[in-house]
């Protein structure tokens, strides 16, 4: 289902899954990472449904179905996910970021205090620096960039032996997210290479945090996870062998495990 919201005067897209919201259901707001939308929840949605959990993923401003232009640093979008937290009346609810996405729901949560009860970090790291070299495809040649993300996504195994599925060649989901998204690539990968405020925001966060990392992640290794992990209050780590940064493609079912049992 879908549902579309007016957040600062701009449309805003959500899809949602799973039970109406109520006080004795567990709420769960998913937030993309760069280039994406709600699509990189596609095959997690059902699965959360399915256990019970409310869920809600919008689309950022300029991604997918919502207005607007995408905005230029974490810090902005942090205080547009705060403004849709109020707009849906999801104070309390567990918020789960992955890629860029983490920051802003760590930024969120630095700033919103109780207002998120929860914190999920997907595919996560501080600093979360980006390479000249990808900066520069993105704003000069953006398809070559989203074909390098993907590639750098995966699992080698995943990537060369399909995944997905009934015929669906896994990479290629995360490729046509990122291809109808590719004019928001320059400006979300600039977010995650400037965003300098992550550690003084993870020491400000006093909520249970989990961090899910893949072990075979190569866009955010778990060497760079550590400090974050050390600088958080109330971390828990959660690993999945086999898996690498686009973990809702690779192993959709035990990240939809691993957030509602986190979330419930």
């Amino acid at each position: 289902m879908t549902m579309n919201l007016t957040i600062n005067g701009m449309a805003c897209h959500i899809a949602t899954a799973g039970p109406a919201p109520a006080p004795a259901v567990p709420k769960l707001l998913l937030v993309h990472g760069a280039a994406n939308d709600h699509a990189a929840w596609h095959d997690v949605l059902p699965a959360l449904a399915q256990r019970g959990i409310s869920a809600f993923a919008p689309d950022l401003p300029g991604h997918g179905r919502s207005a607007g232009a995408p905005l230029d640093s974490v810090e902005a979008l942090a205080d547009w996910l705060l403004a849709l937290i109020g707009k849906l009346e999801l104070d309390g609810a567990t918020v789960a970021g992955h890629s860029m996405g983490s920051l802003v729901a760590l930024e969120a949560a630095a700033r919103g205090g109780r207002r998120i009860g929860k914190l999920a970090l997907l595919g996560t790291a501080i600093p979360m620096p980006v390479s000249a070299a990808l900066l520069d495809a993105a704003r000069t040649t953006p398809d070559a960039a989203c074909r390098m993300v993907t590639l750098w996504s995966h699992t080698p195994a995943f990537f060369l032996g399909g995944g997905g599925g009934h015929g669906v060649w896994g990479p290629g989901k995360t490729l046509a997210v990122m291809r109808r998204n590719s004019r928001t690539l320059a400006t979300d990968l600039a977010n995650c290479n400037d965003y300098g405020n992550g550690m003084v925001a993870a020491a400000a966060v006093d909520c249970p945090t989990l961090l899910l990392l893949g072990r075979r992640d190569r866009m955010t290794p778990l060497r760079t996870v550590q400090p974050l992990q050390e600088a958080l209050r109330h971390a828990t780590r959660r690993e999945l062998a086999d898996c690498g940064h686009a973990m809702m493609v690779e192993q959709p079912a035990a990240v939809a495990a691993a957030l509602a049992d986190f979330a419930a």
